[in-house]
């Protein structure tokens, strides 16, 4: 299990993670844009947004982000605010997904769901809740 922070923004991914590489240096080692989605129904100014960006920091830590689109706030009910933009993602391996089910769901007591716990359109199961 590894834990890494994940940062969303609207529209400024791209700027705030090139700050962040001329400050701990390296390599982005994933960035994807909503534009290489086949199927992407989104507005043409939110085309060039990051859909996932990764910056390796260390050995143990790696900072990740996306920028978040007005219809993944309509479905999520959870708008955006700057902020509030900060999560903490906790990453595994294929074959720990029961341990993975077994965190969201302790974790995720008495708080908001943003995504239930599933299978994603880009292959990883994910969730995510306050």
């Amino acid at each position: 299990m590894q834990l890494n922070h994940y940062l969303n923004f609207q529209g400024e991914t791209e700027a705030a993670f090139n700050f962040y590489k001329s400050v701990f240096g390296g390599e982005f080692s994933f960035i994807k844009r909503y534009s290489e989605l086949a199927d992407a129904q989104i507005s043409e100014q939110e085309r060039n947004y990051l859909l996932h960006v990764s910056l390796p920091i260390n050995e143990f830590t790696v900072l990740m982000g996306s920028d978040v689109t007005e219809q993944f706030c309509a479905q999520s009910h959870v708008p955006f605010v700057k902020g509030t933009n900060h999560y903490i993602s906790i990453n595994f391996e294929a074959d720990e997904e029961a341990e993975a089910r077994h965190l969201y769901q302790a974790l995720s007591i008495n708080g908001q769901i943003e995504m239930a716990l599933d299978q994603t359109f880009w292959g990883a199961l994910y969730g995510a809740f306050t």
